[in-house]
């Protein structure tokens, strides 16, 4: 019998789309010029990555001259955190604000501003995986260049304040940046309506190849280059711009724009429907980050007595791909610097499992699930030597 394959790391990377592939087939062969050059072809390359620009604008509510193409959301985060401290600096201006559990993209390049005299405010997120804007602003000070909060958290599907945050960096005069790498396509975002000045994304989350993102800079803001080079990007960016990933990623954000709200009900339904059956099965055992401020398609599990390595390994026996937190911290034996945020011990924070589901999952998947995941829990914790029951 032909083992089931049910991919439900989401989070971690997406499958590219058929929509996506397809616009982008083109450009790889017979569409295959530089947008730079003078020529017939390289004009077809040339509106291709302008008519992307304007799909991503839209998709965020921005401007089409507010999109600046990148690499991927790690590139467009240390852009817009270390050439917007450098930006505001020019006016005596060198503290950041900050929380404790970001992606580490954010979090290693305010370290990196640490090193040149900057000085750095983690806001402490509280049980739930949450601040409030309250506390953004009681930790803004005349000396405060940015303030760089993520839409939504990676590992726990948290939605922060993004819009009361915006406001008050807008009555403050502080540059306000979110990752919005886990939130786009998921989430309603207006950058406009919504304050923000500068906002990172990542093609790969949301159906488009890996290694290419963007990065908005709202118009007016002029932060210094990141890379320095040719006329790419308008003069912001160098380097040849990668026609075909982002004539992807314009399709792709086009696509996840769409329907948000209905596809969000159906992923709520399948994730309560998962939560609901392995905290029916399983004993001690926790949902990780608020129910109610959540990412429709993102739950994360704590199981006391197990690791989650042992976890996944097991599950991929069954042909389910899940994760134990975050892809770009999985070489790492230490547990999940989002869990112990939120108040975890090690030892639970070593037994999480994060489920974050796409568009493609069926009920007949989620159905899998809750009948293997207990399972594999209570083998696992007949095998370990600090499980009591």
């Amino acid at each position: 019998m032909k083992k089931p394959f049910v991919y439900v790391d989401n989070s971690a990377t997406t499958k590219v789309s058929e929509s996506c592939f397809s616009a982008m087939l083109p450009y790889f062969k017979e569409k295959f010029g530089n947008p730079s050059s003078i020529y017939s072809i390289a004009h077809v390359s040339k509106l291709a990555v302008e008519t992307a620009r304007k799909k991503a604008a839209d998709a965020i509510g921005a401007l089409p001259e507010e999109i600046f193409f990148t690499s991927c959301g790690t590139e467009s985060d240390n852009w817009a955190i270390k050439c917007g401290a450098k930006l505001a600096k020019k006016n005596g201006k060198n503290h950041i604000i900050t929380t404790n559990f970001e992606h580490h993209a954010v979090l290693n390049a305010c370290k990196s501003l640490e090193e040149d005299g900057f000085e750095v405010t983690y806001l402490p997120v509280n049980s739930e995986g949450l601040i409030t804007p309250e506390q953004v602003e009681e930790a803004i000070t005349d000396k405060t260049a940015l303030v760089t909060i993520m839409y939504a958290n990676n590992e726990i599907g948290t939605i922060l304040p993004i819009s009361e945050i915006g406001v008050i960096c807008d009555k403050r005069n502080v540059l306000f940046h979110t990752d919005a790498v886990q939130a786009v396509g998921h989430v309603e975002i207006d950058v406009h309506k919504q304050n923000i000045d500068m906002l990172s994304l990542s093609g790969h989350k949301i159906c488009a190849p890996k290694g290419v993102g963007l990065l908005y800079v709202k118009k007016g803001i002029r932060i210094p280059n990141f890379l320095d080079g040719g006329a790419q990007e308008r003069g912001f960016r160098g380097g040849t711009e990668n026609v075909p990933y982002i004539v992807g990623l314009g399709q792709a954000l086009e696509d996840a724009s769409k329907d948000i709200l209905n596809r969000n009900k159906r992923l709520e339904r399948l994730r309560n429907k998962l939560i609901d059956g392995i905290l029916n099965r399983v004993p001690k055992v926790r949902v990780n980050g608020s129910l109610k401020h959540r990412l429709s398609g993102s739950v994360n599990f704590s199981f006391e007595g197990v690791e989650g390595e042992s976890i996944l390994l097991l599950l991929d026996g069954y042909g389910i791909c899940a994760s134990s937190g975050s892809a770009c911290t999985s070489g790492s034996l230490d547990p999940s610097h989002v869990l112990l945020a939120i108040g975890l011990p090690h030892e639970i924070a070593h037994g999480s499992l994060r489920i974050s589901l796409c568009d493609e999952n069926t009920e007949e998947e989620i159905d899998y699930m809750i009948e293997t995941i207990p399972k594999v829990i209570s083998r696992l914790r007949e095998m370990s030597p600090i499980w009591n029951e």
